[in-house]
């Protein structure tokens, strides 16, 4: 897909401010036109829908978001690069820049004048950040209606994994939503370019979750099984949850899991199985 927008020249506007990108904030800014009007494409966003932009950047992305209409909230951590963004977007009435830290800032609040139509969220994510940034955007009230992520393309397979290579990273994500690989984007296409290639990636969010006490039922069986990811379940989840390791074989039979099996070969379903009959006998079952 073309750009309808003129490349910006990254190095020559960071020189001029006399700005070098920080390594420590994994700023690897995305200069490829194209790549980008893709993922603007592939958000899908439309004049009724509101885009939160995780790591807006110089405004690289922010202006192929925003040509769609909808209205954008440019979340920017890095002070010095406002100047910068607001050069790029500040004749945009429908781009609303936010600095702050996408991990502590109030997302319902960044969002809460939306209108009727869907909130997406959008970001070139920094490698060190990515797991905590998808965990905030999907456990947070409002939850977006999908995500369309630029992460690195070792991340990208691991979030896709299914059962036999699967992580907690994949489980978190995919009890949420379905999340899939929509192209690979290579190392040149980024300023300055990263040691590896990157992927975007799109989580459809599914629009009816668990509540809050169910979910954390969930994490706490998975966490404690992913714990000690070279065991076999049962040991993993004899030491991760403190449980006797007889209620625990007793679970695993009742839920159809052989004991034997590790973290990464169950499926989704087969978690949801087990997380009930390990309540039945576990300590919050006993009051």
């Amino acid at each position: 897909m073309a750009s309808p927008f003129p490349p910006l020249d990254l190095a020559g506007r960071l020189h001029r401010a006399g700005l070098r990108l920080k390594k420590g904030l994994g700023q690897n800014f995305l200069v490829d036109e194209a790549a980008l009007a893709r993922i603007a494409q592939a958000a899908g966003a439309t004049s009724a829908d509101t885009v939160l932009e995780v790591g807006a950047g110089v405004g690289n992305l922010t202006r192929h978001l925003a040509a769609s209409g909808a209205q954008v909230v440019a979340v920017e951590i890095d002070e010095r690069l406002l100047a910068l963004l607001e050069e790029t977007v500040g004749g945009l009435a429908n781009v609303r820049v936010v600095p702050g830290d996408i991990l502590t800032l109030r997302l319902d609040r960044l969002v809460e004048n939306r209108q009727a139509g869907r909130y997406i969220a959008v970001g070139n994510l920094p490698y060190y950040i990515t797991s905590a940034v998808i965990e905030r955007l999907l456990e947070s009230d409002p939850r977006p209606a999908s995500l369309v992520l630029t992460v690195q393309w070792e991340v990208a397979e691991r979030i896709c994994a299914r059962p036999g290579r699967m992580s907690l990273l994949a489980v978190s994500v995919q009890y949420f939503g379905q999340p899939e690989i929509l192209e690979r984007l290579p190392a040149g296409s980024f300023v300055p370019a990263p040691e590896v290639d990157s992927a975007i990636v799109r989580i459809t969010v599914y629009p009816e979750i668990p509540p809050p006490a169910e979910r954390r039922a969930f994490f706490r069986v998975v966490k404690a099984g992913f714990s000690q990811r070279r065991k076999q379940l049962v040991n993993a989840l004899t030491g991760g949850m403190a449980l006797p390791r007889g209620e625990v074989l007793t679970a695993l039979d009742r839920a159809g899991v052989e004991a034997t099996r590790r973290a990464e070969t169950l499926s989704l379903d087969e978690w949801r199985a087990l997380i009930p009959e390990l309540r039945r006998d576990g300590p919050q079952s006993r009051g």
